[in-house]
């Protein structure tokens, strides 16, 4: 089955049509509510007037999630890049980035864990005693700024509550997977203190074989991740909760050759790993019938070695080779310390029943926000290239630098109803920006601006099944340096980027609310886009270095749909679906500077903007206490980057799951990619690294997950 001839997404419709052909007569449960937290106040997912996915507890372990990496393929419109041990950056809507290297870069996707802001380090997000995940599609820019210009993807851990709870879950799995986690809870003391701590261990040998060091392991995964959640009942009007969190990420990073394969030949495979303790304080304070106040603070603290074998080979593979007009091959090693730390303080004051306004029809939210992130970078690059000497030439930067940013904003919004159908919202967000980067070659950058964006919105009640939203939302992502000396001086810094985004969508549900459908059609005007580019410049004889930076292109667009169906069929059988269609261009650009200079990109497609993506999946209950669930997904191809042509293919993957039932013991059989098929995660284009054809520019790709069959066992008291 060839996934280019195959569309597997055409079926889609047949689904979303097929209750009005299929529906029994039959008293069926009603689906389950699901709750949206993402936004000032909690909503129920039908109600809620943004495109928002919502993936459960119960889906990540249907796939044997031990990532989000591993779910996220099933919310339309977000894609994944890797370039490491796991998937560390997102894009939604074709917007966000790729990849870092050198440069400190501000995300346009947001990653928050329990209120902690975790951006940019996408290993945090392991999944277990994980509730759901909320991916918010499109510019958020009243209620998180400049750190969701595309959206943001959200995790929320499992509450603590009064029941005393046992949660113990083991997995193995193929390439040697093992883990085990634990969670528990209960109450401390009754109804006043309440707590939740759990601890996970996850290890595997990776997929990735290298033939150089006659090992399987280079490429392996070694994570543990502890959370502990008090929540203190007050009184009836104050709740406090205590967060923790604690990472410990010790991945090794060994994915690319010359021949795009799972087999490896480097000599000094490198390292992916992250050691983070993060905590948050929030506080939700009814202060009397009229007014409630909401505050929350946040700190982490991260340490980050991303660190790789830069020539990909060995002293042994091209030893006494010539390959004219070259002298021979080189050999480095690149290595990225950094270490963040982050605070936050959120304060916001939010309207109760009787603190309503204009004439008791519009609710209110006004706040104010602080954050202090820091990143201190030590990058260490070591290297000799071959030029006829006995020791070769050396080569490469020992560099320290530092990048701060302060930004405070003041925010509000008010919900009105109109009439008894029709709400306006209107959300507005200022934000002053100061950002401060320095280096031990004594270059020097400050970034001084006021940030403004907000959201004006409609919804309207059609019926008492349908809601349907249209909204008008400015989103925003301040401008940043780029570190390189090398670089051009114009291109040492780059502009802020604003976006315009006009949505409507529906929400409906169906026949006796066993169906649910919501469908939200977007167009999104991109000013002063921020894009990746890069420079090659010669460090002696034939070898020439890849530095990566950011410049503005002149504008885009991105527009497309999403929609999403969740139908129970009848108490047995359940069906999801869900279906992304993307279109993200270059109005004009054409970069003056880096590495495609001269390569007009004007009308092509944007990087990592699959123009479809979809996700089918069914469950039936085969007996009281069997299970089986069956999932296809796929995405079409799509450019690797905005500085050269390289794409990765369309795929389509098979995953299944078999789960028993019995008591407080589920058994889950799972497999994920069942027919095996390669894909790309990552990609390069832009230069040559093959001694053996003369350093000639070609696609160098990493490959994604292949076929992985395991079994959990887990314990619930």
């Amino acid at each position: 089955m060839d996934s280019r001839n195959f569309p597997l997404y055409s079926f889609l419709p047949l689904i979303l049509l097929s209750p009005l052909a299929l529906a029994e007569d039959l008293a069926i449960d009603e689906l389950d509510t699901i709750t949206v937290t993402s936004d000032f106040r909690p909503v129920s997912l039908e109600d809620s007037t943004v495109s928002v996915s919502v993936i459960g507890e119960q889906e990540s372990k249907k796939r044997g999630a031990q990532h989000i990496e591993d779910v996220l393929n099933a919310a339309p419109n977000v894609n994944m890049s890797s370039g490491g041990s796991r998937a560390h950056y997102f894009q939604i809507r074709g917007i966000g980035e790729r990849s870092q290297f050198k440069a400190p870069i501000n995300p346009s996707v947001g990653l928050y864990i329990d209120g902690i802001d975790l951006s940019r380090s996408g290993a945090s997000a392991t999944m277990f005693d994980v509730k759901q995940v909320e991916v918010v599609r499109g510019p958020q820019g009243t209620r998180y700024g400049a750190n969701a210009l595309a959206g943001l993807i959200n995790l929320t851990t499992t509450e603590p509550s009064n029941e005393s709870k046992l949660h113990v879950e083991a997995t193995l799995a193929d390439y040697n997977t093992k883990s085990l986690g634990v969670a528990a809870g209960g109450a401390l003391v009754k109804d006043k203190l309440l707590s939740r701590f759990s601890i996970h261990k996850n290890s595997s040998d990776g997929y990735i074989t290298n033939q150089f060091l006659n090992r399987d392991d280079t490429n392996n995964r070694d994570e543990l991740t502890a959370r502990a959640h008090l929540k203190w009942l007050a009184n009836d009007d104050l709740t406090v909760d205590f967060r923790y969190l604690h990472l410990d990420i010790d991945n090794g990073y060994d994915a690319f050759n010359f021949a795009n394969t799972r087999t490896t030949f480097s000599d000094q495979p490198g390292n992916d790993t992250q050691k983070t303790n993060a905590f948050s304080i929030t506080s939700i304070w009814d202060i009397n019938s009229k007014v409630a106040m909401e505050a929350s603070t946040s700190y982490s603290d991260s340490d980050l070695e991303y660190s790789y074998d830069e020539d990909w080979s060995n002293d042994q593979e091209f030893a006494g080779q010539v390959f004219p007009p070259f002298s021979g091959p080189y050999s480095g090693f690149d290595k990225y310390l950094r270490k963040r730390k982050n605070k936050e303080l959120d304060i916001r004051f939010l309207s109760n029943d009787e603190g309503r306004i204009f004439k008791e029809k519009s609710d209110w939210v006004l706040g104010i926000y602080y954050s202090d992130k820091s990143e201190d970078l030590h990058h260490i690059e070591v290297g000799t290239y071959d030029d006829g000497t006995p020791n070769g030439a050396p080569f490469g930067e020992n560099i320290t630098s530092e990048y701060d940013t302060k930004n405070i904003a003041l925010y509000g919004q008010i919900d009105t109803q109109l009439t008894d159908k029709l709400n306006l919202i209107t959300g507005l967000r200022i934000e002053k920006w100061d950002a401060k980067y320095n280096d031990s070659t004594n270059n020097k950058i400050d970034v001084d601006e006021i940030l403004k964006g907000g959201k004006l919105g409609l919804e309207y009640e059609l019926s008492d099944q349908h809601q349907a939203h249209a909204s008008l939302s400015r989103g925003y992502k301040a401008g940043g340096v780029n570190t390189d000396a090398s670089l051009p001086v114009e291109a040492l810094n780059f502009d802020t980027e604003y976006l315009w985004n006009f949505e409507v969508g529906v929400n409906s549900s169906w026949m006796n609310n066993t169906l649910s459908s919501r469908i939200s059609a977007f167009y999104t005007k991109r000013k002063d886009q921020q894009v990746s580019s890069s420079l090659l410049t010669s460090i002696g004889g034939s070898v020439t270095q890849f530095d990566d930076f950011i410049r503005n292109a002149a504008e885009g667009k991105n527009y497309g749909l999403e929609a999403e169906m969740a139908w129970k069929v009848n108490n047995k059988w359940s069906i999801n679906s869900s279906l992304g269609l993307l279109r993200a261009k270059f109005d004009k650009y054409e970069d003056p500077v880096g590495f495609a200079a001269g390569l007009d990109l004007s009308g092509r497609d944007q990087a990592h903007a699959p123009k479809y993506q979809y996700a089918i999946g069914t469950e039936y209950q085969l007996t009281p206490k069997l299970s089986a669930g069956l999932n296809i997904e796929g995405k079409s191809d799509f450019f690797f980057s905005d500085r050269h042509n390289e794409k990765a293919g369309a795929y389509n993957l098979l995953n299944a799951n078999l789960a028993y039932k019995k008591d407080n013991w589920t058994a889950t059989l799972w497999g994920r990619n069942l027919l095996d098929k390669d894909y790309d995660v990552r990609g390069f284009g832009s230069f040559g690294n093959n001694p053996g054809n003369g350093y000639a520019t070609e696609k160098y790709s990493q490959k994604g997950e292949p076929r992985v069959v395991g079994v959990t066992l887990s314990y619930d008291f």
